[in-house]
């Protein structure tokens, strides 16, 4: 397995390159999980001077057969947020390593074994079709690159599409600890509906459910608001 590095609108030094391989011990690595497949590290930079303490961030992402790990860090040099993101991932895959061991003998999924039910997450409309940008003709709307924006903003700057199993709720609240995300975008295993898990206040979580209105038109909305209620 090799560690792929690179730069999102930023170039990435030789040096830095070495340095990932030197702290990113694959032997440890697989010593907690033998079934990696890949091992991305991905450098960007914020070049707003009032964010000067977390300009660099790095963001690394493990997949083996079982859940995506992710950690991300950001700080005042490509090092010092290489180490912290780093720690975390050390940190999601002893937790991960210690669940596959706790579950072994006592008939439920191991975590390798999770991957072959429940691939991943899939983010889907209320029509349960996967999200996708409609244009609007009453707006004036501007191409950049793959982008369209719409009017003045806001600007997408990030657009995933995931495909996914059907989850149970614990499932779903698991992977989202894993990743280290406040929230976690997935498909209900017992009702089939799009749902999202989130956390709310100390060890809460919260969960909402979409479920279609056959009577409501498309001037009906959707379901805004802020996750924390």
């Amino acid at each position: 397995m090799d560690i792929v590095v690179k730069g999102r609108k930023t170039e990435v030094p030789e040096r830095f390159r070495k340095h990932v391989a030197e702290k990113l011990k694959l032997d440890k690595i697989q010593k907690l999980d033998g079934k990696v497949i890949s091992l991305d590290v991905e450098v960007s930079k914020e070049h707003n001077p009032r964010q000067a303490d977390r300009s660099d961030r790095v963001e690394i992402t493990l997949r083996s057969r079982g859940p995506v790990i992710r950690a991300e860090a950001s700080a005042a040099d490509p090092y010092a947020a290489l180490d912290l993101a780093t720690g975390k991932l050390e940190a999601r895959l002893r937790k991960e390593h210690d669940k596959r061991h706790t579950r072994r003998g006592n008939g439920r999924l191991s975590a390798a074994e999770v991957a072959d039910v429940v691939p991943g997450v899939a983010e889907l409309n209320a029509n349960g079709r996967p999200v996708a940008l409609e244009a609007t003709d009453a707006v004036p709307t501007t191409r950049i690159g793959s982008l369209e924006v719409q009017g003045e903003g806001p600007l997408v700057v990030r657009e995933k599409l995931h495909t996914a199993a059907p989850m149970t709720l614990d499932q779903a609240l698991y992977e989202m600890e894993l990743v280290g995300h406040d929230f976690y975008l997935f498909v209900d295993a017992e009702t089939k509906q799009p749902s999202v898990v989130y956390r709310r206040h100390a060890y809460d979580y919260g969960v909402i459910h979409l479920e279609t209105d056959p009577l409501a038109g498309a001037e009906a909305g959707g379901a805004g608001g802020a996750l924390g209620g």
